[in-house]
């Protein structure tokens, strides 16, 4: 049986991951604010942190060890430094859950288009990094902290968007809740491109890497990547209506996928690992639907 510490997993895919480490058999353990309620009952221990206050990490990993670490709460390097630091000797093994925006804006990214060893590291706390701009540097410097420190054998897991039928952020289901009332929805680059992945993969996919021997930045998702043109497009006709789109952000619904560039990840390297992912269209197109079918039971 391992020994598995995740830092968060009370939202989102971090619960699907927990769910999934149960059910493989691991001893976890949830280290979180405590605020929020979690549907683990006794399958998991729980520890109390704060990510901004170090020595609440160091009372709470004082003599305790983990086969594997996932870090689902990082969003400064500052975090990343204190964390690795109280955990150095505690575990061998760390998974950073990382985003496609580590990168430039661009299609297809690599791997090696962002060297997280080679980056400059500027120590700020999470309140200094606001919007987007904010969120790509908070991402890569703490990146840079994990792998520079060299205290454990890091995988950077880059995730481009995570859609699921229970996606707390609605970004998807904002498109076909439009669409299907009729509203125009503005997008200012129609043809920008993306990358998804499905949340339940997402889980899975952290699971599996933690247990393998892999180290380093990987992309996992769905092969290949979508313009918000195709998208529109692909809704509409699911749906049976016309979309309607106006030109620019100052529109009355702005998309939440409108965003100042391309963003998406070539999957190449997980798929040589033997990691499978649903076909893109199949994932979208599954998901629309569910959409619709919500929305006509409103």
């Amino acid at each position: 049986m391992r020994k598995v510490l995740v830092l968060g997993g009370t939202q989102y895919f971090g619960k699907k991951l927990v769910q999934k480490l149960i059910e493989n058999g691991d001893q976890v353990t949830i280290a979180t604010r405590g605020t929020k309620d979690d549907p683990f009952g006794n399958q998991v221990e729980r520890l109390v942190i704060d990510r901004e206050k170090k020595d609440t990490m160091a009372i709470a990993f004082a003599n305790k060890e983990w086969d594997v670490v996932y870090d689902q709460s990082c969003f400064s390097p500052t975090e990343a430094r204190d964390t690795a630091e109280v955990l150095k000797g505690k575990t061998k093994r760390y998974i950073f859950t990382s985003t496609q925006a580590v990168y430039e804006f661009g299609t297809m990214h690599k791997e090696e288009n962002f060297d997280a060893n080679t980056y400059e590291i500027n120590y700020k706390t999470r309140r200094e990094y606001p919007g987007y701009e904010g969120y790509k540097e908070a991402k890569r410097s703490s990146e840079a902290v994990f792998h520079q420190l060299g205290y454990f054998d890091v995988v950077s897991v880059r995730f481009p968007i995570v859609v699921s039928d229970d996606d707390y952020s609605e970004r998807l289901k904002f498109h076909v809740d439009k669409i299907l009332s009729g509203q125009a929805i503005g997008i200012q680059n129609p043809d920008l491109r993306y990358s998804f992945i499905h949340a339940g993969e997402a889980a899975d996919f952290l699971m599996k890497i933690g247990a393998s021997d892999y180290y380093g930045p990987i992309n996992p998702g769905s092969a290949g990547d979508i313009s918000l043109r195709e998208l529109i497009d692909k809704i509409a006709k699911l749906a049976e209506k016309e979309a309607m789109i106006e030109n620019g952000l100052a529109a009355e619904n702005p998309s939440p996928y409108s965003l100042p560039g391309s963003w998406s990840i070539d999957t190449t390297r997980a798929e040589q690992l033997g990691f499978v992912f649903i076909p893109l269209d199949q994932l979208l197109e599954e998901l629309i639907k569910y959409y619709i079918e919500e929305y006509k039971e409103v």
